[in-house]
């Protein structure tokens, strides 16, 4: 829901009544990402998508009807069948598991809290269960607190849900979770969906220079918190570097050691300059950060790796630097290497190969962790196919 979080956030003010579809479940090759909604309103205004444009007709419908029916949630499946490529469904190949409930922010303020939050950039979480006699309970996690529906309650099922909820939010990633089976937390079995709405990773970029004023643009563009740090004035300017959310005058090793980092931040260390780099990325390697890379050359990195070893970084901890930084796209100018490596970034965070999707098999488009099989079973009586 958090792709359509300002105009339900809108409609919570209003208190306007709607119905949510949720892809809860993915499998195989789909357009956009578990936690992906579309709302209908009650004058049939609809805003979002959950297919590209595939089943948007039948979701609609969907909610429609349970606009109409005020009652149990639906689950709706849409996948592909070749004997009828055209019918309803995902002509990409895909399966989508789909969640259709109603909402009244007249009953469920939390959410609208919840998602002026979001709104505002600041951490939030609202969880959803997706299925058992729970079916379309949800739960908002915001700051040390949380609030639920009166179905789910403030008893153990509704603090285990919270529980996940908030250590979902703390990784920042929306996924389906199953929980429960435990008489003393929580007896019933649950898949519960966390969208998690949590602060923009940070990007810190080390070294005022051509170079990272592209990154600066390349990673503010792709959602990040943008920091420049460079010990000279003369070129560490907010002029130069209008894309950066801040730009810091100060030694790169200080200015890391004071500021806040995550698993989310990533590192770019852009000056290849001993005096800068060897105490920055030092401190850097035993940092609990997401990535870490610095330019230069083969004979700069083999250099770097000889200086870092005299200081006493271990080889488990050199072996956390992408060096030379960025992927093999014989990048030349700065914008080309910000591409470089933002994509490099992106697929360290998921996980992925970096090589061309021609050269790899399996789904083009794969679900964040893993999905325990209870999760995937119980898909509703509601289906598509195409």
């Amino acid at each position: 829901m958090l792709n359509i979080a300002d105009a339900l956030h809108r409609w919570c003010r209003e208190e306007r009544p709607f119905a949510l579809a949720t892809v809860v479940d993915v499998t195989g090759s789909a357009p956009l990402p578990i936690g992906t909604s579309v709302a209908v309103d009650e004058d049939g205004n609809a805003v979002g998508s959950i297919s590209g444009g595939c089943v948007e007709g039948a979701v609609y419908e969907l909610c429609r009807q349970v606009l109409h029916d005020r009652g149990t949630p639906q689950r709706a499946w849409f996948g592909y069948s070749d004997d009828d490529a055209f019918a309803v469904g995902l002509t990409c190949g895909g399966e989508l598991d789909v969640l259709v409930q109603h909402v009244d922010p007249a009953t469920q303020p939390h959410l609208g809290a919840a998602l002026a939050e979001a709104v505002q950039g600041r951490p939030a979480a609202v969880a959803q269960v997706v299925d058992g006699s729970l079916g379309g309970a949800m739960l908002s996690v915001l700051g040390d607190s949380w609030i639920a529906d009166s179905m789910l309650g403030d008893g153990p099922t509704g603090r285990a849900v919270a529980d996940r909820a908030g250590a979902q939010l703390r990784t920042g990633r929306t996924a389906l979770l199953a929980l429960g089976g435990d008489a003393d937390t929580c007896p019933e079995k649950l898949s519960v969906l966390v969208h998690a709405a949590a602060t923009r990773p940070r990007l810190l970029i080390f070294g005022a220079i051509d170079f990272a004023a592209a990154l600066a643009q390349a990673g503010r563009f792709l959602g990040h918190h943008v920091t420049v740090c460079d010990a000279r004035p003369v070129f560490a300017t907010e002029a130069r570097f209008p894309h950066a959310d801040e730009v810091v005058v100060d030694w790169p090793h200080r200015y890391l050691a004071r500021t806040a980092v995550d698993a989310r931040t990533a590192v770019c260390v852009l000056t290849h300059d001993a005096k800068f780099d060897i105490p920055l990325l030092r401190l850097a390697l035993d940092l609990p950060v997401g990535y870490i890379g610095a330019m230069g050359s083969r004979r700069t990195h083999g250099e770097r790796l000889r200086r870092l070893r005299e200081v006493g970084v271990t080889e488990r901890q050199l072996a956390r630097l992408r060096s030379p930084i960025g992927l093999d796209l014989g990048a030349r100018t700065p914008e080309e290497t910000a591409i470089s490596i933002t994509a490099e970034i992106i697929a360290h965070a998921n996980q992925s190969t970096g090589l061309p999707l021609t050269r790899v098999g399996g789904p083009i488009h794969r679900v964040s962790g893993a999905v325990s099989e209870t999760v995937r079973q119980g898909r509703g009586t509601v289906s598509g196919t195409c």
